[in-house]
């Protein structure tokens, strides 16, 4: 029976492996999902044939029940607006069962020594490592998750914090080394957990909206690491393989992330940037020019190429089915339409990706920012609706702005700019953004849905 249940474990771990390689193409990304959620319940069945159960199915089978209730009820009730929240709290969940796992050890170990024997001791250093990046990763999600939706302010400082941030880690990393190399006593690891879950959330805290998509990739990095080293002291395959791939995946998109804001991990971790409040701004040449559905629908019904540059603007007014729709009746026109995505757009990665996906947009009119980057030059109108910081021409040519640097879609470059928004609010990093204000440049204010709703309308009227 073990025999089985480890071959089952490791098949598993095989289909979460091509189910991950199918989510990195839109095209293959839902059947991706498929494949992984398919592993997961042949790994749960098999538990139940695991020697070690010992009989406690009701446990397992009230677990399964109340967990998969709230997965189901909240994954069909979620909106698009709020699926960045959705995935950190998700994400907090697996570094918090990682954590969860380690705690119910080290306490065993603590109540009998004998088992430390039994695990090992490179068993034992990696289950108290693992403990403390699951419980890091387990509070700084839910601190994400609670800046996302609203419920705590973007940006949170004090005096000295990263020294104290310093002392917090040091003195969690002295514990665990205790723990570790001397004795698992209970209440040492009470402490431990405790510490750790302390520098989760106190490492989450200053960090900024705009900065957000690389937290939260950097979390779920943090959380297939400490589900690959339970795994390890389990002795579960399945854990050990599929975290170790979740980890790398999490870390490779880290720093992509990191490298498409041109902003260090140390700079996220430790340097106030998104959601800034306060910032400095130079004094801003020219002013915003007001323009109304009716002129922008003439522009981009007569026009040969237009570029769509999507944000989370959009998303919150849920207005992807509306944008969609207006490309098709701009396509009817012999209007060339093609969407440029940034990799940072939104608040996590492939935000965007998702929201035109789900409105039917064909993935062959998506392109990332080093593809079509160069095609702003020759395009005719460019239309922002919902983004900001990723247009912003300072990243370009301001040394003193806190965007410098940062590799943007080069709308300006545009003969004509077309932008749907709400109001003139800066960005989500508190930058205000020069593209408004080019000579080039149209501000069409309104609700996004609404505004390309009345864009549509004049277009069948043309």
């Amino acid at each position: 029976m073990n025999w089985l249940v480890e071959t089952g474990y490791f098949a598993a771990a095989v289909v979460f492996i091509l189910g991950l390689k199918r989510m990195s193409h839109p095209s293959t990304a839902r059947s991706g999902i498929h494949w992984a959620g398919i592993a997961m319940v042949v790994a749960t069945l098999l538990t139940f044939l695991h020697p070690q159960i010992d009989g406690r199915y009701g446990l397992m089978l009230l677990a399964i029940v109340i967990g998969g209730g709230i997965a189901w009820y909240s994954g069909n009730k979620v909106e698009m607006t709020d699926m960045p929240q959705m995935i950190a709290i998700y994400n907090g969940m697996g570094g918090g069962a990682a954590a969860a796992i380690a705690a119910v050890e080290l306490m065993r170990m603590s109540d009998n020594p004998a088992l430390i024997e039994q695990h090992g001791s490179l068993a034992l250093w990696l289950g108290v490592l693992g403990a403390m990046i699951g419980a890091v990763a387990f509070s700084g999600s839910i601190v994400a998750w609670a800046k996302l939706d609203g419920r705590l302010k973007k940006a949170f400082n004090f005096p000295s914090q990263q020294l104290i941030n310093m002392i917090v880690l040091g003195l969690t990393v002295y514990l665990g080394i205790v723990i570790a190399a001397v004795e698992p006593s209970s209440s040492l690891v009470l402490v431990f957990f405790a510490l750790a879950l302390l520098f989760g959330a106190m490492l989450a805290l200053p960090i900024g909206g705009a900065d957000m998509p690389v937290i939260i990739s950097l979390f779920n990095a943090l959380t297939g690491l400490a589900v690959a080293m339970e795994g390890f002291v389990l002795g579960n395959a399945a854990m050990i393989i599929a975290g170790t791939v979740v980890g790398a995946a999490g870390t490779l998109l880290t720093q992509l992330m990191a490298k498409a804001m041109n902003r260090p991990i140390r700079n996220v971790l430790f340097k106030q940037f998104g959601g800034a409040s306060g910032v400095e701004q130079g004094e801003i040449e020219g002013s915003m020019k007001a323009s109304d559905p009716m002129d922008a629908a003439v522009q981009l019904a007569f026009a040969e190429r237009v570029i769509i540059v999507p944000g989370y603007g959009m998303a919150v007014a849920q207005a992807q089915h509306k944008v969609w729709e207006m490309v098709e009746l701009l396509g009817e026109r012999g209007v060339e339409v093609r969407f440029a995505i940034h990799p940072v757009a939104g608040r996590m990665p492939g935000h965007m990706n998702v929201l035109l996906a789900e409105a039917g947009v064909p993935y062959d009119m998506i392109a990332d920012l080093d593809e079509i980057n160069n095609d702003f030059e020759t395009t005719d109108v460019t239309l922002v609706i919902g983004a900001n910081d990723v247009v912003n021409p300072v990243a370009k040519n301001d040394a003193s702005s806190p965007l410098y640097g940062m590799p943007i879609l080069n709308a300006d470059q545009s003969r004509n700019v077309l932008v749907i928004k709400r109001g003139q609010g800066s960005g989500f990093s508190g930058v205000e953004n020069h593209l408004f204000y080019l000579d080039h440049t149209r501000m069409v204010y309104g609700d996004g849905q609404k505004v390309v709703g009345d864009m549509i309308t004049a277009l069948k009227t043309l």
